[in-house]
Order: structure tokens, then C-alpha cells, then sequence
């Protein structure tokens, strides 16, 4: 099979194309929208040394658009007393059943679509962000039965083809082209995973951004594909048994007429044994008086145990069985009871299995328990540290531990008792990732990014300390001309708050203000640290400032920064994120009208919120995929697997916090609001798109001043991983755009064609 190539610059974009087409459906003229801000380019503020804009104050275009009509419903219903309305409940239906829905979207298409395409600047922006996108790439090997796989994009193919080497120096082989499984780029390749003998791969497939996925089998050596085929996989891992001779996978229940079921329940364990059909496949393990449970299977490198680790939702606390794969009828046995802590398996030697866990130790620490007594206490083989112990690996003799020091991830060499090797060499400031391996092998590979550097990929020997470098690529940018700066900042109860300020180097050096761009998440217990995003540093490049705020929710500084944002303590990721962006000001980062926010899933919710809570601190607002109906986004697919971090809307002190703060019950009529671009999937099933469909009607339909509030809904695109790079740059050439024109970036011409090619590097 060949690759399919695209060229971004050439490409028009499809929902542009789209939205041309149904201009018929708008009622005010789009040649007098084009016209209206075609105008307002002449509005642009001044440019001073350096090529970053002036501060200035927020400029208005000529004309707003005429949003699409939205019926608005007389609904109200009462929960403990408070009467709560919620006039747009219709945008809940799926669009592909309801013509209503459907007609919507195609009106709010147009009207965003008209919008951004006469934004100035948002072709050259386009066309930088397609270079960017273009540099060739690596995933991390893995190393299987002598043979190398991995994934590998030539820079001009919307998903990485997979690619396998017959060892370390052999020839490079095309074994699956993602490129190839859909005419129009809907089906993408996500996880991945060869058998231990290096013979067969496990491969799941997901359609339109979906989370469920189709399992498919690979032939290694002929490149064929076996007719195996799993359906109604769902959040699983994926885990071959020792022989190579089947695997083990975790699906649901398949639903009546053959429907995706509304919420997920009886998650199940299942063995398939390669060439048989999915119906003679095993039951191996589920717990029908607990319904709710996620069971994930392991099998240990030696093939030996097959660990479930079971949990509730997104809660990481879990409990653990064990089965043998070694004796006949081997019976589940637990090894850890109730959902008290965290666990992780990093390897076995034998009997002893090694894990992170955060029992006694917030931080995290490493333990070892005895799968042939699983009543014994774990014994501890690494104590816990005043960082946080964010995961680990056994590899050759060693265990490669990654902490999160100061924003970044490092990692440290231990023997099997615990005693400190060194650590692994790292470039600079940046975040390590990958680390995959076998007890029985001292090799493995990780890559190293930083905001300014794309991913190397690097080969390493844990015992021998031997590096190299496996891949590498050069954007023909220099990382010297940019500045990562790393500071704490007090939030409004004093707490000092960690944040990343990037940009050029001219900029920070001459201390004016510019355009500045808020990133944030603050929830479930997810980290930020450094990795290179060709659509922000395109930000950076052109001059504006990206800020990433490690706001309480996170897993920054561990289980208590993770506790003090979630449930009745939420509030605080918003306090938070509010200071962050009134430090960006009192220090001059940025100038007036000069800040942007943009937070993704729940990030979005995190947008929404402080928008509401604070409009005037911010000229735009780029709230992506986000939960923004607090009160019913239980009701959901996966929606039902976030009470432990949002609460549950149906219990009196939940349903009172969630409201408090619920983006789409707290619009403030009659104030003035930033200018709003909400982005959203019609095939998101994990945040369904009508938490933005709600959202955004109700702030078109609201008195919040002259600024646009938009919404740009992606067709055939889900919650984000599996996003055609196409896609993928069309959506933040929009999103970056319209952030530019409102706090006053200016868009130069796109720098010249300057990808250089991959490096293959073997030198020290």
C-alpha cells in the first residue's frame, strides 16, 4: 500500500466549502459579513519593534452575523426547590435522527464559516500551521520478538502509517497505512499493540472520533489482515497472552438492534483465541451486582498473570485480581479489595510484582506484592519523595521511575530493591515520555519535547547507560529565539499556583506586552507538562505569548492538588485560572484587550465557567469540546464516569455547587462578553456535542454586547484523538485566527518552506 498524500495549502477546507454552499440559509447577506470585515482589517492596532502588537483596546467589527434561529422552549423543571430552566433541551437529539438538530448546525456552519474565512491573516496562518503539521515524525518503538514497530508520518499524511524493522539496523517495512482504511479519512488506526513473539499485532480501529473500537489482527509477516474481528470495545487495554496464540479485551454487552447504548454498564472481560469467531469467545471476568465498574486486563511480560485492575469512571482508585495463566481453571483471587488507592502495575520477577501505588503515600510510591500470598502486606521497595511519582517501568534489571519535577517529567533508574542507579539523561527543560520494555531486555526507547522542540526519539540502555539518538526532526527554527519561563502565582486564597510563559526571545527581552494566549485544564487528575504543539508555537512564532496555567484538579503536586479542585472545592480551578490571567496583566505579559483563553473537554467547562464568572478579563474565549450543562451531563455516554471529580447532579449539595458554576446556567444577560468561538464534533461521544449545541444557543440568544460568539461544529470528527491532521490544522487556523484579530495579533505572511527532514541518527 502507498501513502495518500494531502496538501494542506492547496486544500480548501471542507467545512468553508460546506458553508459556502448553504449561504442560502442565512438571512443576513454574506457578501456584506465579508465586506463588514474586510473593513475592519483597516482597524488593526500598530505594530512595535519586534513585530508584536501595541496594547490596545478591543476592537469591534463592523457588523456581528445574524445567528441562525434557535426555538427556545418553555421548559422548566424544579430540583430541591430551585427552579431551573432549560430552554434548548431540543439540541440534545442526535443529529442524525433529528432534521431539526440538522438544520442547526448547518445554519451555525455558515455563519461561522463565513466569519473566519474573512479574518485577516487566517490564510498565512493556515499555511504556517500546515508546515508545522508537515515535519515528519516518530513514535516511540516497541520492541517485539526482534522486531521494531512503530509509527511514522512523513509529515504529509493526515494519520501515521504503522512500520516495522527486522532489528535494530534493519530495513524499514510499510506494514499498516491508516491513510487507507477510509476514502474520506473517517477511520483512524488508535491503539496498537504486538504479540510477544513479535508475530502478530493487535490493532483497534475507531470510526468518525468514536471511543468504541473494532479490534482487527494483523499478520506481521505477510501484512495481511486476519478475519478476527471484536466489536463493542470500549476503554479497554489490549493484552496478549504469553503464546501469542490469542488476547484479552474488555467490551460491553452488545446493545438491542444493534444501538450504541446511551450509558455504559456490565463491563466484561473477555479471551479470543486467534481464527475463531467473537461468539465462542471466553468469559473471563465481570461483577454483575456492580454494574458500574471498568475492568482493564494485564498480562505480565513473563505471561504468567493476568492482572484486572477495576475502578468507577475516571476515579484512578482501584482494586485488583489476579489470575493464573500458568495453572489449569485458574480462579480470580484478590489481591487488593476495595477502591481505596491507586495501582499500577510497572512488572513482575516471578511472584513479585512490582506497583505504583498512592496507599500511605499521597505522592506516590512503589511496592511489591506477593501473587502467591495475596493476603500479605506490600512491602515497600521505593519510598515516597516530596515529588510526584507519576508512573514507572520495569526494564532489563532496572525500574525506570517518572517524577514531575517543577512541570516536567524525569525519570530515575532504581535496581529491583530500590536503590538508586542515576537518572536518565535529559536535553533541558521538556517532559520524557514512552519508556516501554521487558524485565528480560535492557533496552527501550523514549522521546524528549519541550514547547519549542519537537520529539526526539531516543534508544537507551538501562544498565550500560549507552544513549543514541533513533529519530529526530528539524523544524528550521531555532529553540535559542524562544523563552520557557516557570513561575508561581498566588490564586485568591494565596495558594501559589504553577505556570509556563513561552515566547520569543526578542519579546521578553524588549518586556512589552503582547497577545497573550491562556491554556488550562484543572481536572481528573491530568498534569500539565511541556510537549511541543505545532499550533501553539505557531502562536508563539508570530509574536504572542502562550501561558499554561497548572490550576488546582490537575495531578501537578499530586491526590491533594488533585482533591483541593474537584467537587465542592471545583471553585478553585476557576479561582485559579481567574489569577492567572490577572497576573499575565499586572505583569505586562499582556495589555488590554490583549488576553485569549482556550481550554479543551474539561478545559472547556473550565472557559465557560470563568467567562461567566469574569468577562472582562478577556478580549476571547476558545471553550473547545467542553461539559457545559452541569445538571444533566450524567444523563450522557460517558458522562456518567465524571461524578467523582464533578459530583452527582440528582444529591441536594452536588446539584447546588454544580449549578453555581454550570457554563450554561450562568450567562450574564446584559453584560459585556468576550468574543466567544465554542468548537465541537457532531461525532463526540465521550462530551456529546450538545453541551456546546445548549451553550452556544444561549449565548447567541443573550444580550452580551457586540462581540461574536460562534460556534464551528466539526463533521465526522469525535472528542479529538483521531483527528485527521487535515482537520486538525483547519480547526485551529480558525480557532488562532479569531483569537488573533481580538486581542491584536497581527498574522505576517507564513515564513518560508523550511521542514527539514528527519534525522536517523545511531551517534552518541
Amino acid at each position: 500500500m502507498s501513502a495518500v498524500p494531502f496538501r494542506l495549502p492547496l486544500r480548501v477546507p471542507s467545512l468553508l466549502t460546506r458553508a459556502l454552499l448553504a449561504c442560502a440559509l442565512l438571512t443576513a447577506s454574506p457578501t456584506l459579513w465579508a465586506r463588514a470585515l474586510d473593513d475592519a482589517v483597516d482597524m488593526a492596532v500598530p505594530l512595535e519593534a519586534g513585530g508584536a502588537p501595541a496594547a490596545a483596546e478591543p476592537r469591534f467589527p463592523a457588523l456581528a452575523p445574524d445567528y441562525p434561529h434557535a426555538t427556545r422552549l418553555d421548559l422548566v423543571e424544579t430540583h430541591f426547590g430551585v427552579s431551573v430552566a432549560d430552554p434548548y433541551r431540543w439540541l440534545e437529539a442526535d443529529a442524525r435522527q433529528d432534521a431539526d438538530v440538522r438544520a442547526w448546525i448547518a445554519g451555525e456552519n455558515a455563519a461561522s464559516s463565513v466569519y473566519l474565512a474573512a479574518l485577516p491573516g487566517r490564510e498565512a496562518l493556515r499555511a504556517r500551521l500546515a508546515r508545522l503539521y508537515a515535519h515528519e515524525r516518530f513514535s516511540t518503538p516497541r520492541k517485539a520478538g526482534g522486531r521494531y514497530f512503530y509509527m511514522r508520518n512523513s509529515g504529509f499524511q493526515n494519520f501515521a502509517p504503522l512500520h516495522v524493522r527486522e532489528g535494530a539496523d534493519g530495513a524499514e517495512r510499510l506494514l499498516l497505512d491508516p491513510n487507507m482504511l477510509s476514502g474520506d479519512g473517517t477511520v483512524a488506526l488508535a491503539e496498537w499493540l504486538p504479540s510477544r513473539d513479535g508475530r502478530a499485532l493487535l490493532m483497534a480501529v475507531q470510526q468518525d472520533g468514536s471511543d468504541w473500537r473494532t479490534l482487527r489482527v494483523l499478520d506481521v509477516d505477510s501484512g495481511k489482515m486476519l478475519p478476527d474481528r471484536i466489536e463493542w470495545v470500549r476503554y479497554s487495554t489490549l493484552a496478549w497472552n504469553g503464546a501469542g496464540t490469542g488476547f484479552y479485551y474488555s467490551r460491553y454487552p452488545a446493545p438491542k438492534e444493534g444501538r450504541q447504548p446511551a450509558t455504559f454498564e456490565n463491563q466484561q472481560v473477555w479471551f479470543h483465541a486467534l481464527g475463531t469467531d467473537q461468539s465462542a469467545d471466553r468469559l473471563v471476568y465481570e461483577t454483575p451486582r456492580r454494574p458500574a465498574l471498568l475492568h482493564r486486563a494485564e498480562v505480565t511480560a513473563d505471561g504468567r498473570w493476568l492482572l484486572i485492575r477495576s475502578n468507577l469512571g475516571t476515579d484512578r482508585r482501584s482494586e485488583l485480581t489476579l489470575l493464573s495463566l500458568t495453572a489449569e481453571d485458574g480462579e480470580p483471587v484478590s489481591l487488593v479489595r476495595g477502591l481505596g488507592d491507586e495501582w499500577q502495575l510497572i512488572g513482575n520477577v516471578g511472584d513479585r510484582l512490582y506497583f505504583r501505588t498512592d496507599k500511605r503515600a499521597p505522592q506516590g510510591r512503589v511496592v511489591a506484592l506477593d501473587a502467591s500470598h495475596p493476603r500479605r502486606a506490600p512491602v515497600e521497595v521505593v519510598a515516597q519523595r516530596p515529588h510526584m511519582l507519576a508512573g514507572g517501568s520495569m526494564i532489563g534489571s532496572r525500574l525506570v521511575l517518572a517524577y514531575i519535577v517543577d512541570g516536567q517529567v524525569v525519570a530515575e533508574l532504581t535496581d529491583l530493591d530500590g536503590k538508586r542507579q542515576g537518572d536518565v539523561p535529559l536535553p533541558g527543560i521538556g517532559a520524557a515520555a514512552g519508556f516501554s520494555g521487558r524485565p528480560d531486555d535492557p533496552e527501550t526507547f523514549y522521546s524528549f519535547a519541550s514547547f519549542t522542540e519537537p520529539p526526539t526519539v531516543y534508544r537507551y540502555n538501562v544498565e550500560t547507560g549507552e544513549k543514541s539518538i533513533f529519530a529526530r526532526s528539524a523544524l528550521g527554527f531555532d529553540p535559542a529565539d524562544y523563552v520557557t519561563e516557570q513561575i508561581l502565582y498566588p490564586s485568591r486564597d494565596g495558594t501559589q499556583i504553577p505556570m509556563f510563559i513561552v515566547r520569543r526571545r526578542d519579546l521578553a527581552l524588549a518586556g512589552q506586552p503582547a497577545p497573550t494566549l491562556l491554556y488550562g485544564y484543572g481536572g481528573f487528575n491530568v498534569s500539565q507538562t511541556p510537549s511541543f504543539s505545532p499550533a501553539r508555537f505557531a502562536w508563539v512564532e508570530q509574536g504572542g505569548v502562550l501561558a499554561i496555567a497548572g490550576v488546582r484538579g490537575g495531578g501537578e503536586f499530586g491526590k491533594a492538588w488533585h482533591d483541593a479542585g474537584r467537587l465542592s472545592n471545583k471553585q478553585n480551578a476557576f479561582d485559579d485560572f481567574i489569577a492567572a490571567a490577572e497576573y499575565l496583566k499586572a505583569q505586562g505579559y499582556a495589555g488590554a484587550g490583549q488576553l485569549a483563553i482556550e481550554g479543551r473537554s474539561n478545559g472547556g467547562l473550565l472557559v465557560g465557567a470563568v467567562v461567566n464568572q469574569r468577562p472582562d478579563l478577556f478580549a476571547a474565549a476558545l471553550p473547545a469540546v467542553g461539559v457545559m450543562d452541569m445538571l444533566r451531563f450524567d444523563r450522557f455516554t460517558a458522562g456518567s464516569f465524571w461524578v467523582d471529580d464533578y459530583g452527582r447532579p440528582d444529591r441536594e449539595p452536588d446539584f447546588r455547587n454544580l449549578l453555581a458554576y454550570s457554563p450554561y446556567h450562568n450567562i450574564r444577560e446584559g453584560t459585556d462578553y468576550p468574543a466567544i468561538l465554542v468548537t465541537t464534533a457532531d461525532s463526540d461521544d465521550r462530551v456529546v456535542p450538545s453541551h456546546s449545541f445548549k451553550y452556544a444557543a444561549a449565548l447567541q440568544a443573550a444580550d452580551l454586547g457586540a462581540r461574536p460568539r460562534l460556534i464551528r461544529i466539526e463533521t465526522g470528527a469525535g472528542h479529538g484523538l483521531g483527528k485527521a491532521t487535515d482537520k486538525v490544522v483547519d480547526e485551529y487556523a480558525d480557532m488562532y485566527s479569531f483569537a488573533a484579530y481580538w486581542t491584536g495579533l497581527a498574522l505576517a505572511e507564513a515564513p518560508g518552506d523550511d521542514i527539514q527532514p528527519l534525522l536517523i541518527d545511531e551517534s552518541p
